[in-house]
């Protein structure tokens, strides 16, 4: 198939900006993650703990095509099966979604194609102990998660903690990677094919 160049600049179709310099990307920001911050300004925090909250809202209320909204084109949502990220290049992910994966995922859930979701997963979250490193072109978010879904009479509880990667675009900050680390990231999750 030839890919012409104006497609290539369409990433809900395809992800040529998921190269090694992406992966190097990962691995550096998995090592920010992982530092000493200093407080920020409580403004920057506040902005940020709004940001958070509403994406935990999208979520929870099925408002999928909004949550895509808050990230950017070119963007990265990843669930590794390894305590705080390991390798993407090596290893196996829960998920390692971009853009285009992130679309596919959002029909599935809506268009009733994802057969585990039915009946569909109800959620709740919480999201606290937010943690920001202020820079003027990005964000790096930290923050811990408890979720409780309920499926076809059946509790679960998932907890763990986010780092996210926000970046301005169009006045606004937008979700470029969001990292979820399970606390039980190694174990098996049957049906793990609700938005974390």
């Amino acid at each position: 198939m030839t890919v012409q160049s104006n497609e290539r600049h369409d990433t809900s179709r395809y992800s040529y900006y998921l190269d090694s310099a992406y992966y190097d990307h990962l691995a550096e920001l998995m090592g920010a993650w992982q530092e000493d911050w200093s407080e920020p300004d409580p403004r920057v925090r506040s902005e940020v703990e709004n940001l958070l909250y509403r994406e935990a809202r999208l979520i929870d209320d099925g408002r999928f095509n909004d949550w895509v909204e808050l990230f950017t084109d070119e963007c990265l949502y990843w669930v590794p099966t390894t305590p705080g990220g390991g390798d993407p290049r090596r290893e196996v992910s829960h998920a390692f979604d971009d853009r285009r994966r992130l679309m596919d995922r959002i029909y599935w859930l809506r268009t009733g194609l994802a057969f585990c979701q039915i009946p569909s997963s109800r959620t709740r979250r919480l999201v606290t102990n937010v943690e920001v490193l202020d820079a003027p072109d990005r964000r790096l978010v930290r923050s811990n998660f408890l979720i409780t879904e309920f499926r076809a009479g059946t509790t679960k509880t998932y907890a763990g903690w986010c780092g996210h990667e926000l970046v301005r675009r169009d006045e606004q900050w937008r979700i470029a990677v969001k990292q979820v680390n399970l606390v039980d990231c190694e174990h098996g999750h049957e049906n793990l094919t609700l938005v974390l």
